[in-house]
């Protein structure tokens, strides 16, 4: 099979791959006359998708834009397309004094993978303010809205993206609470006044990530590799009875989550380097394509940091990014 359109620069961490076609879908309308038996990926700005291998298939790209803002008395709502950019969406609330996402300012990647990934930052989590989701379903060929019950939201993960290849979101619609309430807990932004505004927030958040995460258009990486691993309660106590200052958030009375960046750092793995992957030298939770590497270099890598990590502390890592090989997404256990 001809593999002729190019990928490196439609995946942020740049690996050198083809794919048999690529399509851009510009309207729900789209969704409805593609042939979908065909086998398919679909991304968003590919800043959270890794292509390790050639795809002999279709690359679909969501870039269905629109953005409307409309103010209620107690909330306001916001419908924003599945193909707009997550951070421009941000700060064009944020301009407009509309609070409640300046937490997860400069997330990499679109408003369309916000619910299937779930994102979140510095303590808060975009389920909290999706009010629908809007989504073509692939399998039954007719469309749906999810309320956020629906959307069954977990740490990192959504019934979207136990499904993969199930469903495209188009839509997304916020409810941002006009009684605003300053989320400044977490490290790094626990510094700021009681009394800080949104903007406030927004710039010190861009600041700690600009300051910590390396920017793919100098250096290609994927964000964070990892998701931050939840455990019990009685195994971190256990943990801590050898790793005494091993850091944690509670998730519920019975988990805790515990930083991945910190377990991998702990061993030692800052630079660690195969082949032209390597972890990146101020950031352990971030891989980066250090020069010219393969799809082998990364999932080699990220193998040997989860096997040292669950050898180490008996804890397994999960990818947070998405892997595709030729077969299609390599799912959770690398």
């Amino acid at each position: 099979m001809l593999l002729m359109i190019d990928l490196s620069n439609r995946h942020t961490f740049k690996l050198p791959v083809q794919a048999q076609a690529l399509l851009e879908i510009t309207s729900s309308a789209d969704c409805e006359t593609l042939d979908w038996q065909a086998p398919f990926v679909i991304i968003g700005d590919g800043s959270n998708t890794i292509f390790l291998a050639d795809y002999p298939g279709t690359v679909i790209v969501n870039r269905i834009k629109g953005i409307q803002i409309t103010a209620q008395d107690d909330y306001v709502e916001v419908r924003a397309g599945g193909g707009e950019n997550w951070h421009q969406l941000v700060s064009q609330l944020i301009s407009k004094n509309i609070a409640g996402l300046e937490n997860l300012a400069l997330i990499p990647g679109t408003v369309g993978a916000a619910p299937v990934q779930n994102i979140g930052a510095y303590g808060v989590e975009v389920a909290a303010f999706i009010n629908q989701v809007k989504a073509w379903d692939i399998k039954l060929q007719r469309w749906q809205y999810f309320d956020a019950n629906a959307c069954q939201f977990d740490y990192r993960n959504s019934l979207f993206k136990r499904h993969p290849g199930r469903w495209l979101v188009t839509e997304v619609i916020f409810r941002l609470p006009q009684q605003w309430q300053a989320q400044i807990s977490y490290h790094g932004l626990d510094s700021l006044a009681a009394d800080c505004t949104p903007q406030a927030i927004y710039e010190r958040v861009i600041e700690i990530r600009n300051s910590k995460l390396p920017d793919p258009a100098q250096l290609p990486n994927a964000g964070s590799f990892f998701k931050n691993p939840v455990i019990s309660v009685s195994q971190y106590q256990e943990l801590t009875r050898e790793f005494s200052n091993m850091p944690s958030y509670p998730v519920s009375a019975d988990e805790v989550k515990v930083p991945a960046g910190w377990l991998i750092d702990q061993l030692g793995l800052k630079g660690y380097r195969f082949g032209g992957a390597a972890v990146h030298q101020q950031q352990a939770l971030v891989l980066v394509n250090l020069h010219q590497a393969s799809g082998d270099d990364v999932l080699c890598l990220a193998r040997y940091i989860a096997a040292a990590v669950a050898e180490h502390y008996s804890i397994q890592l999960e990818p947070e990014v998405r892997l595709f090989d030729r077969q299609g997404q390599l799912l959770e256990q690398l």
